[in-house]
């Protein structure tokens, strides 16, 4: 691409992923950014890729912002992250022609933060520690495997129901007065198991021990915020179907509506990216 002076860079700095959104391509909907990850273990190396464009407006989100601000050694601005969430989503929800007058937005990164938005403004209600960081420390712990990509593609694979306790075991030839595919406790079924659960079993049961976790903790946000949509971004959902999956299907079991936000792991990037678009 090349440089020129109306080009701006958003950062968000977080503490497994660096997101960048920058000027670049121009459709029928009008400009749009392009998006890159870089791990936050290589921070130096988003440092010099924004280096390479002396000339660009820079603004910066997020809890490693301060850290690469001393790498880049120029004029930054700053912007608060939960702000840059928020505007980010809201950018992608109408590229994408979704209208909501009020919805929860649960961003799920290394942790999970939990927002109402509404026409009146917005504010954070509650966030959990649970996110892609549980993924990754249990993952490795548990398994030994430690490469995301790996991880959810193994897990596509795995049956749950060799490690976790299901309503349906517990009720074992009664009807149960919920759905019997229903987790009743995340691991629970390891010591009871006849079959030695495998890799890809319990990578399976991570990702939904961490995924019934953040629903449960959106549903009850939005019954506390008088809404029934809730708006899944963050980039634990990006190339995630097993999560997707189970993230979807449990809101609708409890009578929410989920939008999974296509891209919204650059939401805090393209929030900031906005400051200056």
């Amino acid at each position: 691409m090349s440089e020129s002076k109306q080009m701006s860079i958003g950062v968000d700095a977080g503490g497994t992923l660096i997101k960048i959104a920058y000027s670049g391509k121009h459709t029928n909907r009008g400009a749009e950014p392009e998006t890159m990850k870089i791990p936050t273990s290589r921070i130096r190396e988003a440092a010099d890729w924004i280096a390479r464009h002396p000339e660009a407006k820079v603004c910066l989100t997020g809890g490693k912002s301060r850290v690469l601000t001393s790498l880049l050694q120029r004029e930054t601005s700053q912007l608060g992250e939960f702000d840059a969430t928020v505007g980010g989503a809201l950018y992608l929800l109408k590229r994408d022609g979704v209208e909501l007058d009020s919805f929860i937005l649960t961003n799920a990164g290394t942790g999970t933060s939990v927002h109402h938005v509404a026409s009146s403004g917005s504010h954070r209600i509650i966030g959990t520690g649970v996110g892609g960081g549980t993924v990754m420390g249990l993952s490795a712990l548990l398994t030994g495997e430690s490469d995301f990509d790996s991880i959810v593609k193994a897990s596509a694979d795995g049956d749950r129901e060799r490690v976790d306790l299901l309503v349906s075991h517990i009720y074992e030839g009664a009807i149960p007065p919920i759905p019997g595919d229903l987790t009743a406790s995340n691991f629970g079924y390891v010591l009871q198991s006849k079959e030695t659960p495998q890799k890809a079993d319990v990578l399976a049961s991570v990702l939904g021990l961490v995924g019934e976790t953040i629903t449960t903790v959106s549903v009850m946000a939005a019954a506390l915020a008088g809404t029934n949509q809730v708006v899944y971004a963050g980039s634990l959902f990006d190339v995630n179907p097993p999560l997707t999956e189970i993230v979807a299907r449990y809101t609708r079991i409890r009578e929410c509506e989920p939008v999974m936000l296509a891209n919204g792991g650059f939401c805090g990037a393209i929030g900031a990216w906005l400051t200056f678009a």
